[in-house]
């Protein structure tokens, strides 16, 4: 569809792309809202910068691609449980989501999308990669797409190669929840997942969190996660989205990994995160 009530510039050739001639403090138009869903579907991850928003206006805008979800692990922000704060002082070493990953794979319903607004960003740094899912699998060799179509993967919040969620720096500032728990938390995807609304495939697969493929053993499955992980992360499938105060951006989980830079030691960043919708993966 043409785009006549925003504006869309692409970022990077594999995804992304920058959204203007909204205010997203004001609800969007019906138009408005279809052609910002229609870029989220075409670019795979989208921002808005200078923006001045509410919890309300964030809500909002979420609702313009699924309706809000939590997240297991983070309370929220009083009165306001789906939205919680990612921040990291500048006496912190450790930052969260320092890893190619998509977001909770390890429930049975992951989000479609996670939402990102920046309240208060570092002179420089803190940067947010996000990789193309799509073309990662349509890079593949015909043989490799015949091994990873039907294959099951098995993802898991406790086994982690950082030791898990105990005693990371991020504690001290985020309010943690049901941690004791994560063992718990073990679901089973289809490694190439098809996108319900564009109907593309997808490898679904990242080394943070698939621990293994259902019928391998944990040796057997780790070469070809960590190759997996490798080739879909290569820099021909990124783009970096830069923040400014106010930028709120979306990525589709269905179709992207992301990875948060550590490289603002020093100064502090301030987000605030919302799951957006909660959906099974289907082959």
């Amino acid at each position: 569809m043409p785009y006549e009530t925003i504006t869309v510039k692409p970022i990077a050739g594999a995804l992304g792309a920058e959204i203007g001639g909204v205010d997203l403090s004001k609800p969007l138009s019906n138009q408005q809202a279809a052609e910002v869903h229609q870029a989220f579907l075409d670019y795979c991850a989208i921002y808005v910068r200078g923006q001045e928003l509410g919890p309300e206006d964030i809500l909002r805008y979420a609702r313009t691609f699924a309706e809000p979800s939590e997240y297991p692990f983070v309370e929220g922000i009083p009165g306001y449980p789906q939205i919680f704060e990612l921040r990291k002082e500048p006496e912190m070493t450790e930052n969260v989501g320092g890893a190619w990953h998509s977001d909770t794979t390890y429930i049975a319903t992951p989000p479609v999308g996670t939402m990102l607004y920046a309240r208060e960003v570092p002179d420089y740094g803190g940067d947010t990669m996000v990789a193309n899912q799509y073309l990662a699998y349509e890079a593949l060799s015909p043989g490799m797409k015949k091994l990873l179509d039907g294959l099951t993967g098995v993802y898991s919040a406790g086994m982690r190669r950082d030791g898990g969620r105990s005693g990371r720096a991020e504690n001290k500032y985020m309010k943690m929840k049901d941690t004791d728990n994560a063992d718990k938390y073990v679901s089973e995807h289809p490694v190439v997942r098809t996108h319900p609304e564009t109907g593309r495939k997808a490898l679904y697969v990242n080394n943070r969190h698939t621990i293994s493929f259902k019928g391998w053993t944990l040796e057997e499955s780790r070469p070809l996660i960590d190759w997996l992980q490798a080739h879909c992360t290569k820099p021909e499938f990124t783009a970096r989205i830069r923040w400014e105060k106010g930028t709120i951006t979306i990525w589709d989980n269905r179709c992207c990994q992301h990875f948060a830079i550590n490289d603002y030691t020093g100064q502090r960043r301030v987000l605030w995160r919302l799951p957006v919708g909660a959906e099974v993966p289907v082959a």
